[in-house]
């Protein structure tokens, strides 16, 4: 797979799928984690005397122009971090927008509307990929959030570029991600936490022959705590997974893989703020009440694992963290990533958002953009925006 530094971008118009998929709150980005990420890329190809055309899809609006997904905010805070007006087109393709790029000079940039304004993108229809590729000369895919989708934009444009390459951003990811399959240093931990274990279950098959040590947390561990006759009270479940939970345990057994489980919970009566809490211990869990976070010293026993790793890798909180009341675990886990010593790579999502929360985001080897994507790479998946680059 090339990258960026192995294409010719002078002169050239320069597609570059990004991944602008960011939070918004009052017409403003909200974090901007994923926008300052691909800044790299953008710079390079400008600084090369490249014309990046970025594209991007914000949200879900169903294939149709709905002013509460435009990428209006973000070409604002672009402007912003560049120091310099970003245009937005009206549209992603279109006569209007085809002119506006063609009048792009040399280390100018200009910022196209929601991909997903047309079903098309996700469609991966051919006529559309097309006609996004009219645009441009060269194709960089530096969108690892959305790597994991057969969309127009990242899967059916690519063959119409000879020219075309993996950005910083994308190219650092699979750099980082495939060391965690190849040749990770021992002790590999993996922290895994979130609502289902369906999420994760082709994580942790994947990784068994790898990791030495499984830190499960979040309400996917009460479906592995109900797998081993454990009592759980109310706590979420999902009975369709329960067999299965028992048999990847039994197959940790097997291969000599310790998987630890909560010890101690904190349980509630509701999963709201204001509810009445308390610790309780995994033998011992209130019939009336459900696990919202895992107990103190689950957590610190899951934190001295990590303190002995040379490798760890988190994907999803312990608990409801963004009430407060319930986030101690999942800070916990944070601040045990903070003060590893080892390899750290954090998956994406809601790993992302915890640990900006404590003040850690750049107290660890690796943020991953992608959380669904880190996941199915680390499944050892296909993902169709890498094939389409490999090809």
């Amino acid at each position: 797979m090339r990258t960026l530094k192995d294409l010719d971008v002078a002169g050239k118009a320069v597609f570059v799928r990004v991944d602008y998929n960011v939070p918004l709150e009052g017409g403003r980005v909200a974090d901007a984690t994923r926008i300052e990420a691909t800044l790299p890329t953008v710079r390079w190809i400008l600084e090369h005397e490249g014309k990046a055309i970025l594209a991007s899809h914000l949200g879900r609006p169903k294939g149709k122009v709905d002013p509460k997904y435009s990428l209006k905010p973000v070409a604002a805070h672009l402007a912003t971090l560049l120091g310099r007006d970003i245009p937005l087109a009206p549209d992603c393709v279109g006569p209007e927008t085809k002119a506006m790029v063609n009048r792009l000079a040399a280390g100018d940039l200009i910022l196209l509307e929601n991909l997903r304004f047309h079903p098309e993108e996700e469609t991966n229809d051919p006529g559309f990929a097309k006609d996004l590729a009219g645009l441009a000369d060269v194709y960089v895919n530096d969108a690892f959030g959305a790597a994991h989708r057969a969309h127009a934009s990242t899967h059916g444009i690519v063959k119409h570029f000879a020219e075309r390459g993996a950005g910083f951003l994308l190219a650092r990811e699979v750099e980082v991600l495939s060391a965690l399959l190849k040749d990770p240093k021992r002790p590999f931990v993996a922290i895994l936490g979130g609502a289902k274990v369906s999420d994760k279950i082709g994580v942790i098959d994947n990784l068994l022959d790898r990791v030495q040590v499984f830190c499960i947390g979040g309400a996917m561990a009460y479906t592995f705590l109900k797998a081993q006759g454990k009592p759980i009270g109310r706590s979420r479940v999902e009975e369709d997974r329960v067999g299965l939970a028992r048999e990847t345990l039994e197959r940790a057994v097997a291969k000599g893989v310790k998987v630890l489980l909560p010890i101690d919970h904190l349980a509630a009566d509701k999963p709201e703020a204001g509810a009445r809490a308390q610790v309780a211990s995994a033998d011992e869990f209130p019939p009336d009440l459900l696990g919202v976070d895992i107990g103190p010293r689950t957590a610190q026993a899951y934190a001295a694992e990590i303190t002995a790793a040379q490798t760890i890798f988190w994907n999803g909180p312990m608990g409801i963290f963004e009430i407060q009341a319930f986030a101690q675990g999942t800070m916990a886990i944070a601040e045990a990533l903070a003060q590893s010593k080892g390899t750290t790579v954090v998956g994406g999502g809601d790993s992302v958002a915890a640990l900006a929360r404590a003040g850690k985001l750049h107290a660890v080897t690796h943020v991953s953009t992608g959380g669904g994507a880190s996941l199915e790479f680390l499944e050892g998946k296909t993902l169709p925006g890498l094939a389409a680059l490999e090809s």
